[in-house]
């Protein structure tokens, strides 16, 4: 089995913080379209599609005649699952009953939408076009035409944003019952406008002792109200895990469609180029505009390590080569007896202390 993804960059404003190739130049949409859909007919999966993800950039600023275009293309060049995950991304302001029932009549059958914070102010500091209530709003607006996946994207360690207000927002969160909750803490991403105020100490990044409590608070709590954490980021209802991110933690191969798309078939990570002007261009001369490196047997292990340790489950060391899992099981060590990785049944995993360093404990099993 594999994955698709296609990637929408129309926005129709930045957000601060944002690192994702996008743009504002929504009038290039309509011959961004025709440039997907040539490229999904030119790469058909050798593999049977079991999940499809339309990121971004925000894709519900296509229309949805754009957005059937793209389907029939991945449906008719491709061999979809009968029950494959077909997620789509939206920000709130863009539901509405139209688009919500509209979208019912294509083969999406999860929504992930980015609430981030239930703070107006921090939506605004954020440069987010929506508000708070719209969050709520356009959840009920998506069960009432019929949607019963819905992950919603929430951000902490806001500029002097204290732990009471981030429990607050995790009850504003769980009060919308929805089936998936993804968190992040707030990254200052070189290049990004958020960077740039860090740089002008207009802002300040949060201390990291409240960054932890924060984080372990969340855990908590959504493990108490019934998620399981099933990723350093991500938690889920029972049968609700991310199919689509799972298989990337998992390292099976996935088809990246459109400008700045990564793709990955076990021997060979490629990506297309990250300008949609250069992007459209070539592709209506027939030619994918994209760059590829060869995977050896030292980048396949720190990929292994740097996805599957991310995961509840952690890393199968019994899909290492010997070489390598003595490698592994060596430097692990250290890190065992702190109680940062367990190793249980042969599968090496963070434990809940390792989570929050998790970057560190990866950087030390990783071969240099």
């Amino acid at each position: 089995m594999a994955g698709l993804y296609v990637h929408i960059p129309f926005c129709s404003s930045r957000c601060v913080y944002c690192g994702f190739y996008s743009t504002t130049g929504l009038e290039l949409r309509e011959r961004y379209v025709d440039a997907v859909c040539k490229e999904i007919k030119m790469r058909p999966s050798a593999e049977q599609i079991s999940t499809i993800y339309l990121g971004g950039g925000t894709p519900s600023q296509l229309s949805t005649e754009q957005l059937k275009r793209i389907f029939d293309s991945a449906y008719i060049y491709n061999k979809v699952e009968n029950d494959a995950e077909v997620t789509i991304e939206m920000n709130p302001d863009d539901v509405n009953k139209e688009t919500a029932e509209a979208l019912r009549k294509l083969p999406v059958n999860r929504i992930s939408m980015g609430a981030q914070t239930f703070s107006d102010e921090r939506l605004r500091f954020l440069r987010r076009r929506h508000n708070a209530s719209q969050v709520k709003d356009a959840v009920e607006t998506l069960r009432q035409a019929g949607f019963k996946n819905i992950s919603i994207d929430l951000m902490y360690g806001f500029p002097n944003q204290t732990l009471e207000e981030w429990k607050a927002d995790i009850e504003k969160a769980l009060e919308l019952d929805v089936e998936h909750i993804s968190t992040y803490c707030l990254m200052y991403e070189e290049g990004t406008a958020l960077y740039k105020l860090l740089e002008q100490g207009k802002v300040a990044e949060i201390d990291e002792e409240l960054e932890r409590k924060m984080y372990y608070t969340l855990i908590e709590r959504l493990e108490a109200a019934g998620y399981e954490h099933y990723e350093i980021s991500n938690f889920a209802r029972k049968g609700y895990r991310s199919r689509h991110n799972s298989s990337y933690w998992r390292g099976i191969p996935y088809i990246g469609v459109g400008a700045a798309a990564h793709s990955y078939d076990i021997k060979t990570r490629s990506w297309n180029v990250a300008d949609i002007r250069k992007y459209i261009e070539a592709m209506e001369q027939g030619k994918r505009p994209y760059e590829e490196e060869v995977i050896d047997a030292d980048t396949r292990y720190n990929d292994a390590i740097t996805v599957a340790l991310r995961t509840k489950e952690g890393l199968d060391l019994t899909t290492l080569p010997d070489n390598q899992r003595r490698y592994c099981i060596a430097n692990a060590k250290r890190h065992i007896d702190a109680n940062l990785l367990r190793l249980d049944d042969n599968h090496l995993a963070l434990t809940k202390e390792g989570l929050f360093v998790s970057d560190m404990v990866m950087s030390d099993l990783m071969i240099v």
